[in-house]
């Protein structure tokens, strides 16, 4: 059959179509650059439209201007068709920047929206908790991310659980999926959750500049820490994270406290406080014995103090009873000597006597007559008497 043809044949006749087509020749494409590479010299890269993606090939590319991720581009060359590996390409000899790239655009775009709603803002951030025990993470569970978060928190703190939700982290039904995966973590027990993928072009990491996901994130009960991409890389997900890590290996150091540090320092801590308080005892011990001697030596000059006042009053009172006692003394004596003035038995003694007339005592002439009985009292007793007659000046 004449039409059987090589391999080698099929593909030198397509590279032979290229070659010989003139209008393909220094054909002018702009298109949004993606997944750059550089390899033996040479740049390999994609541009992208909404429609469409071509790969191209810089050759001997040393220096000059090298395009971004997202970045649109003009790129000047012709198409190849390389024959042993049987791969198309766009050849480029000179390139240019053309503009905004479409997904670049969107991204600034949608952040401007977000910052305007406020999911920026510092204050609406969640501080990471001081003890954290438990990590969710959402990733993929076959990548080199999940591992290195697992090394990492392992060799730093055996003690903390990692909790992870398989998510895809890039094409169709990612974004979904690390949707699900935040709202799952967040109705669990974990302190933190960490969404993470390693690098990759603004293409691949497009995933996490969704406006859904963003307003997951920004809800989200739990503090999230966004580990996407390398450090350079940035999305909207790291803008409304409340942290953003810029690595996933960060982002393990973030939530895993390292025991052998955290040991040494609170070894460090615990002599400096044995210090203070040893410190803290010998002033104020100091200060103590001070107070004592000055409280011993106020004590004793209190005392003597108080003593002299108690021995000053007891000088006093005796002086004032004795001054007392000695003038009820000189009083009752007087009384004594006047009391004894009147006693009628003393008056008895000198002669004197009472008269009694019926019982009454007669103290005048007057009160009797002649005649009549009295009685005379004396000293060792009574005298029985009748009036005889009446002298003196009675009345």
């Amino acid at each position: 059959m004449s039409n059987i043809i090589s391999v080698t044949q099929f593909n030198t006749y397509i590279h032979n179509i290229f070659v010989a087509e003139v209008l393909l020749q220094n054909v002018q494409v702009y298109g949004e650059v993606s997944g750059l590479s550089f390899s033996g010299g040479n740049l390999y890269f994609s541009i992208k439209d909404e429609g469409a993606v071509l790969n191209c090939v810089k050759f001997g590319y040393a220096n000059g201007y090298i395009p971004k991720e997202g970045e649109q581009i003009l790129a000047v060359g012709s198409p190849n068709y390389y024959v042993k590996g049987g791969r198309f390409s766009f050849n480029v000899v000179r390139m240019e920047p053309y503009g905004q790239g479409l997904l670049y655009k969107q991204f600034l775009e949608l952040k401007a929206k977000l910052e305007k709603l406020g999911l920026f803002d510092t204050d609406k951030k969640k501080p990471l908790p001081k003890i954290i025990k438990r990590v969710g993470v959402v990733t993929s569970e076959t990548g080199a991310v999940i591992q290195d978060i697992i090394d990492i928190t392992g060799r730093r703190n055996p003690m903390l659980d990692i909790v992870l939700y398989p998510a895809k982290v890039q094409g169709i039904g990612a974004e979904e999926t690390i949707i699900k995966g935040i709202q799952e973590l967040d109705k669990t027990n974990v302190d933190v959750i960490i969404i993470a993928r390693g690098g990759g072009s603004a293409e691949d990491l497009s995933t996490f500049n969704s406006e859904s996901l963003a307003m997951v994130i920004a809800s989200a009960n739990k503090p999230i820490i966004s580990a996407v991409g390398h450090e350079t890389d940035f999305t909207i997900a790291d803008f409304v994270a409340d942290l953003r890590a810029p690595t996933p290996s960060a982002a393990a150091e973030l939530v895993a406290t390292d025991l052998v540090k955290l040991r040494q320092e609170l070894d460090a801590n615990t002599m400096r406080l044995i210090r203070l308080v040893d410190n803290f005892y010998t002033t104020n011990q100091t200060y103590v014995n001070s107070l004592y001697s000055q409280i011993d030596s106020e004590y004793d000059y209190i005392y003597q103090q108080k003593a002299n006042i108690c021995r000053n009053y007891a000088v006093s009172l005796n002086n004032t009873v004795d001054k007392i006692w000695n003038e009820k003394a000189h009083a009752f004596d007087l009384l004594t000597h006047k009391l004894e003035s009147l006693n009628p038995i003393r008056l008895f003694k000198l002669g004197y006597s009472q008269t009694l007339f019926k019982d009454k005592v007669v103290t005048s002439i007057n009160q009797v007559e002649v005649g009549d009985d009295i009685s005379i009292k004396l000293i060792d007793g009574n005298l029985n008497c009748k009036v005889d007659s009446k002298k003196g000046e009675g009345k």
